[in-house]
């Protein structure tokens, strides 16, 4: 770079490092991943290691094909917002198009130059417009300008193009991780409009169930006592046919208990009517006892309401862990606490079991094993909250859940 002293003549400035002023620009841009972050950071950055004031980022539509500017620092608002230039329109528009480097010595005479009357009331004059590039695409143009003619040089030129390069690289990135964040958020709110989806279709199938399969066997089984009374009351029937009824109705007993079973499954009543604490206590007596499984179901804090999506989601979670206890645990003894804040809901579920080692299950195998435990991490996160699974071979397993309650206790009622 070069500079005029009092006689108004072009000297030299003092001897700068460039790799340092590479290495400076690096520094600054490799934690970030935020574009607008990026694009003031790299600006403020080039500017430092210019020593000047005057310059701006112009980045690409690909839908109009078009430059405009993102960032500026010392030119006005109407400069920027007025200078858009179509690819190859004016200095910016050809470096754009051509991905090579200019140098002006005054910028406001060159016939090149588009809207040379803001060029002019901005007094721009020594002018450079650098490509920023990643791998083979041109994603924008770093400009510097100075109001003297014969600021710069062309070793500013070069430094600028390899700076032009880190930028472009960081802009990328940038752009890449926003698309990454954009698409996350997509799958976040589909698998959560997925899982209260299937919450709706089970509480459906539930009731459809109740008000009509569950209704309809019991009228059955009433019937069949009626006959089998009768039958007895005018000696109408054998013995033998009497035992078939009672065959007959010991099955139509058995298949309403599935039934019954199965709305529960489905969508516990108790879920709805007393809250999530009894409903867990339930189905874990329910599932657990009968095995001989020992199992304990405390809480701490104040029991509150919880947002409905939180209440299922975490009733679930817990059915999964009760149901991996119960098939492949060989625990005696199991013990669930809900610890209950304000602001947050900690479910604790530990058993004695014969354990299992985490590290070893890293994903879903081909019989399906881990299937349970990757749905309930994945609930979890869903929820915006944390899943962690301690488990050692001998040792037991304990699976904490801590699921974040942004809506406090009046909100989650309405």
């Amino acid at each position: 770079m070069s500079m005029e002293n009092k006689n108004g003549k072009t000297v030299p400035k003092p001897y700068r490092d460039d790799l340092s002023a590479l290495s400076r620009v690096a520094a600054a841009l490799s934690e970030l991943r935020n574009l607008d972050a990026v694009l003031d950071v790299a600006l403020d950055t080039v500017l430092s290691v210019m020593e000047g004031t005057i310059g701006g980022i112009l980045l690409i539509d690909e839908q109009s094909n078009t430059l405009s500017y993102r960032v500026y620092r010392g030119l006005s608002e109407k400069y920027a917002e007025e200078m858009h230039l179509k690819i190859g329109e004016g200095i910016a528009g050809t470096v754009a198009k051509s991905g090579k480097a200019v140098l002006l010595e005054d910028v406001s005479v060159d016939p090149d130059a588009a809207r040379r009357d803001l060029i002019s009331t901005e007094g721009l004059k020594a002018f450079i417009s650098v490509p920023l590039r990643a791998k083979e695409s041109i994603l924008g143009v770093l400009n510097v300008a100075s109001h003297l003619s014969h600021h710069f040089t062309k070793d500013d030129m070069h430094l600028l193009h390899a700076i032009g390069d880190q930028v472009g690289v960081a802009i990328e990135q940038a752009e890449l991780y926003e698309k990454l964040k954009t698409g996350r958020e997509r799958y976040q709110r589909l698998a959560q409009h997925i899982l209260v989806s299937r919450e709706e279709e089970r509480r459906r199938l539930a009731r459809e169930l109740h008000d009509g399969t569950s209704q309809t066997l019991t009228g059955l089984s009433l019937s069949l006592q009626a006959l089998m009374e009768m039958s007895k009351e005018y000696e109408l029937v054998d013995d033998t046919f009497r035992e078939h009824m009672l065959k007959i109705q010991s099955l139509v007993s058995q298949v309403h208990s599935e039934v019954r079973r199965i709305i529960h499954e489905l969508r516990p009543g108790l879920l709805d009517t007393l809250g999530l604490f009894p409903a867990i206590r339930r189905y874990a007596e329910e599932i657990l006892q009968p095995l001989s499984i020992a199992v304990r179901v405390d809480y701490t804090g104040d029991v509150h309401p919880l947002p409905p999506e939180t209440e299922v989601g975490l009733y679930r979670i817990a059915q999964s862990s009760i149901g991996n206890i119960a098939e492949h645990s060989e625990a005696r003894d199991v013990a669930i606490t809900l610890d209950y804040k304000i602001d947050q809901l900690t479910m604790r579920i530990k058993d004695d079991g014969k354990g299992f080692d985490v590290n070893k299950l890293t994903g879903v195998d081909e019989k399906g094993r881990g299937s349970g435990l990757f749905s309930m991490k994945e609930r979890v996160k869903l929820m915006g909250g944390e899943c962690s699974i301690e488990s050692y071979p001998g040792r037991g397993t304990t699976v904490r859940v801590v699921i974040p309650v942004a809506k406090g206790i009046g909100n989650a009622e309405d």
